[in-house]
């Protein structure tokens, strides 16, 4: 005997729900795993309130439950479509910056002017407006100094560290390519250079061909004199990405952060590094920029190599890990081909509603509003004074804005399912992020520091609490 309608419907509910509780365990699971706690109770609480649901509408009448059942899948059906077609696509031309920065005018820049030496007094000749707040910078703890509000022995001098390693590298950045053995054009230096540098251990690879917006204008620190024009004859960049930790980003803005940054900006190096040699050996000149020693913006020339967008907080955010990755360029003369920048106007529009890196900015340095003209283009300004006068009051790079935004969340299935929605449907993103503040808060826990920096061990000099 054939089955009924009724018998058809509860079977479609049934399994439907039964796929749903499935699908909230894993993600209760996986969140454990990752740490997020809030998620995970969410998590189980939401497969607990289905489980009964389950079982509620099955002890209903069968009439009943069988139109409850034909709504459920309907209702499904809808929600399937608005999540995964291109729904609410959001227009979004490419931004070209018309003006060339001044390295001299960046805080890092100018924090390491020394008061009394030429270069601090030609450099507030011509910026006079800065030199009082950044002499009342010099005046704080600054970046891992053991007198900053989160200082913490073990953690700062593990990040120092670092720091002391790249600057090893500092001088030997530059590589003229003479002794190397070129090879006939038809060879694929494209392909060898993008092979090489994840051979190496890059996230992603992409290569752009320089533009005047990608450099310096003048040199304001690492190599060179300061105060002359960057000379950057190379014809191409190729940047690429080292994923950060996602727990250690999560303790933002507490230690674990700047020591992740200090390891990640060492394999960024070792990795630029290494690529530099390379094409130097290949026969073709090449830089290696690195942490204090750039000439060229990295945001911006990964972005135009086709490795994300930049976002509300004006850092790159890539497709799988968001801004939860630093960045290393290596410029060459090497005959390459260049990657097709695409915008990516879905992540302009998340950046739109979401604003949760601005509510949770301790210094309040990223706006609230929509993007502005800025050097000829439009997009977010940070108040990278404020930000970095933080940075100097509490002696960590900070990274709340990073540990808080709903693309930085593990590169899982679950997370990635969830970015390719957010990607084709304006619906998608807004209920991610409603669903986002519901598993994690808008103003996500800090993580707690890993055991071994804990105060017990007895080498921290201050609590590393807030």
């Amino acid at each position: 005997m054939m089955p009924d309608i009724f018998q058809i419907a509860g079977c479609g509910f049934n399994l439907i729900f039964f796929t749903v509780i499935l699908a909230l365990a894993v993600m209760a699971l996986i969140s454990l795993k990752e740490g997020e706690k809030r998620a995970a109770k969410t998590g189980a609480v939401f497969f607990a309130s289905a489980l009964i649901i389950l079982i509620a509408a099955n002890l209903l009448p069968q009439q009943i439950f069988a139109l409850l059942s034909i709504a459920t899948f309907f209702l499904l059906v809808v929600i399937l479509i608005l999540f995964f077609l291109p729904i609410g696509k959001v227009q979004f031309r490419r931004e070209v910056p018309q003006n060339r920065v001044d390295e001299r005018d960046i805080p890092f820049s100018r924090i390491r002017l020394e008061p009394g030496t030429e270069e601090y007094k030609s450099y507030y000749e011509m910026q006079p407006g800065n030199k009082n707040k950044d002499d009342r910078m010099r005046q704080m703890p600054g970046l891992l100094s053991q007198d900053a509000k989160l200082a913490n022995a073990i953690g700062f001098n593990t990040a120092d560290s670092s720091f002391d390693f790249i600057e090893i590298f500092r001088t030997e950045v530059e590589h003229d390519g003479i002794n190397g053995q070129k090879h006939p054009p038809s060879f694929d230096y494209t392909g060898a250079v993008k092979q090489v540098a994840a051979y190496y251990g890059a996230h992603s690879v992409g290569i752009t061909e320089l533009a005047g917006y990608h450099i310096y204008s003048h040199i304001g620190r690492g190599t060179g004199k300061y105060g002359d024009p960057v000379r950057l004859d190379h014809r191409y960049a190729v940047a690429f990405t080292v994923k950060m930790d996602h727990r250690m980003i999560r303790s933002a803005p507490k230690t674990p952060v700047v020591m992740e940054s200090g390891k990640k900006y060492v394999e960024a190096a070792a990795i630029a590094m290494q690529l530099a040699l390379f094409i130097s050996k290949m026969g073709y000149s090449s830089r290696a920029h690195i942490d204090g020693n750039y000439r060229v913006i990295a945001p911006l020339a990964a972005r135009d190599a086709g490795l994300g967008e930049i976002g509300r907080m004006g850092l790159l955010m890539t497709p799988d890990l968001g801004p939860r990755v630093r960045i290393g360029v290596v410029t060459t003369g090497m005959p390459l081909t260049t990657g097709s920048y695409k915008p990516e106007a879905s992540v302009i529009d998340f950046c739109l509603i979401c604003k949760k890196c601005a509510e949770n900015c301790p210094s309040r340095a990223i706006q609230f509003g929509d993007q502005s003209e800025t050097g000829g283009a439009l997009r977010w300004q940070i108040d990278a004074e404020s930000c970095f006068q933080y940075w100097n009051v509490v002696g960590t790079d900070c990274g709340r804005c990073i540990s808080v935004c709903p693309y930085a969340h593990p590169d899982n299935f679950l997370h990635q399912l969830m970015r390719k929605a957010i990607k084709h449907s304006g619906f998608a993103r807004r209920a991610a992020l409603r669903l986002d503040d519901l598993f994690y808060g808008r103003k996500p826990e800090e993580f707690p520091l890993p055991d071994w920096l804990e105060p017990r061990t007895g080498l921290i000099h201050k609590s590393g609490k807030n």
